[in-house]
């Protein structure tokens, strides 16, 4: 596989150029590129890297049987394999797959002491309680959650260079509409995105065969090994109930309102029965929950209620590889989103939200006569975000904005298939900038 350029590598670099960094624990779903990432940059930056595959290499669970000592664990080590060499200020340590290895989380606080290697773990953690990784290692662990690629990455892998990206900033930030060519082009190219989504080994063959022959059957079968994980790392949990939940996601999806309600996930089914399930599912990297919040005002934060939310996939490839034959033929001959045009939308904005590193939270008052997408804020205000599948009117918006009883909202955004604008109340920006968005509000001028 070509190598794919990605966000984590400079913080890679950041991080063991920090001469205090500690050991690293790099997260994330299935398929995101964690391993490629990390051994690539142990090739080029260390004289040695050790990398040891808790689920593919079960032997080496054992090499923390006589203790956390660093010596021990190296003396263990090359008795299962005496060809490796240890140069310490000079190695890297990658643990692969720590979910299948709690012993190794117990480690990371006498590698850090020790001082001599670097340590790299990575993992889904899926079926393992975090918080035992975190008391075993509390201190001495740094955490990275790492997605499938973001839409600059995949503008990366089409070979967009970093110039071109900054002036699809400036004219955001300038708030100076896009010529016919470029509003075609990033069009068109933020499309494929949608329907390729961020899984690395599916953008790489995307774009090194310039069409979407193969990736379909790619993305089905994550989406069954992702079903196949579920059922390996469920743990205490139902593994029925999680999988219930995680194949319906589409269904609520296409409702109007696209609120999830476990009533109606399965016959006679309460939310007291599935305590846990969907936060598993998210800790696993395969969803993003946006919760209701209970009135439209700061803080965020525990201003929501936490049985009223929604479900989206966290890669939009794999939500449109879930639908029907006669809807992906749709999508991929004609770009034709129909019933699923709104989910799409809202799925791939909010998906670009998190990658941001935004919670998600929405608005929908009792009566349903007031609602908003997402909510974001920025230094001072509360920021609602609409998602416009089509040219409609922004009654919620205009009304948020405009009313006085919502103190904490100045101004607004609307992301949709229209151009850049600002009409003094709310800006317009096309659905393919929502990855600039924080920096957006962190340098919008006032």
């Amino acid at each position: 596989m070509e190598l794919l350029r990605r966000k984590i590598d400079q913080k890679l670099l950041i991080w063991k150029n920090d001469s205090e960094h500690l050991p690293l624990i790099v997260k994330g779903a299935r398929q995101v590129g964690k391993t490629e990432s990390i051994r690539q940059f142990g090739k080029q930056n260390y004289r040695n890297v050790i990398e040891i595959n808790f689920v593919l290499q079960k032997q080496y669970k054992s090499i923390f049987d006589n203790g956390f000592e660093v010596d021990t664990i190296i003396k263990n080590i090359s008795l299962i394999n005496p060809q490796l060499e240890f140069f310490p200020n000079e190695t890297l340590f990658f643990f692969d797959e720590i979910q299948d290895c709690i012993n190794c989380a117990t480690s990371l606080k006498a590698f850090k002491l020790d001082g001599r290697f670097d340590v790299i773990c990575s993992g889904s953690l899926m079926g393992i309680n975090y918080n035992e990784i975190e008391s075993n290692s509390v201190g001495f662990k740094e955490d990275y959650s790492m997605h499938s690629m973001d839409f600059e990455e995949f503008l990366w892998a089409k070979g967009y260079k970093d110039e071109q990206i900054e002036d699809m900033y400036q004219h955001m930030h300038q708030v100076t509409p896009f010529s016919d060519i470029e509003w075609n082009v990033f069009s068109e190219v933020f499309k494929e995105y949608i329907v390729i989504g961020g899984m690395p080994a599916i953008v790489n063959m995307f774009v090194k065969n310039s069409n979407y022959s193969g990736t379909l059957k790619m993305q089905r079968q994550i989406l069954l090994d992702y079903e196949e994980d579920i059922t390996k790392y469920a743990g205490g949990l139902d593994k029925g109930k999680i999988l219930n939940i995680y194949r319906k996601i589409p269904v609520f999806l296409g409702k109007d309102n696209k609120k999830f309600q476990i009533s109606k996930v399965a016959h006679g089914a309460r939310n007291r029965e599935y305590i846990g399930v969907v936060e598993w599912l998210e800790s696993a990297g395969m969803i993003n929950i946006c919760y209701c919040m209970e009135q439209p005002e700061l803080p965020l934060r525990g201003n929501y209620n936490p049985d009223n939310y929604k479900i989206y996939f966290r890669d939009t490839g794999l939500l449109i590889a879930s639908l029907d034959e006669e809807a992906q033929e749709d999508l991929r001959s004609n770009r034709n989103f129909n019933t699923y045009k709104g989910a799409v939308y809202e799925s791939i904005v909010g998906d670009m939200l998190v990658k941001q590193g935004y919670q998600l939270y929405f608005y929908r008052n009792e009566k349903g006569t007031l609602e908003m997408d997402f909510f974001v804020r920025d230094t001072e205000t509360l920021v609602p975000i609409e998602v416009k599948a089509n040219d409609g009117a922004t009654v919620s918006l205009n009304h948020l904005i405009m009313k006085n009883k919502y103190g904490d909202i100045s101004y607004g955004i609307k992301f949709g298939n229209k151009n850049i604008g600002f009409n003094g109340q709310f800006y317009t920006f096309p659905y393919f900038l929502a990855f600039l968005l924080k920096r957006f509000l962190r340098e919008r001028k006032i």
